[in-house]
């Protein structure tokens, strides 16, 4: 069963992945972008994380947006 047999909108679905796997590429344990951050520009991962920080709150409310509010991604019906 696909999303359209749920009655979701594929391109929803598909901008609800993409946010979520954007945020878990800049959380810990993950964090594979924060790593390879820290390692070009050779600053201490500690310090590239906290930089960080009030851009992923920012991308946390745009998450929680895209996934409640659908006509944000799909526009209005």
């Amino acid at each position: 069963m696909g999303a359209i047999g749920v009655s979701l909108d594929p391109l929803h679905l598909g901008m609800i992945f993409l946010v979520y796997l954007e945020l878990g590429y800049l959380t810990p344990p993950v964090g594979m972008n924060l790593f390879l951050a820290s390692y070009r520009l050779e600053r201490p991962l500690i310090e590239v994380y906290r930089s960080t920080l009030p851009f992923l709150m920012i991308l946390a409310i745009v998450v929680l947006m895209i996934t409640y509010v659908p006509a944000l991604t799909v526009g209005a019906y």
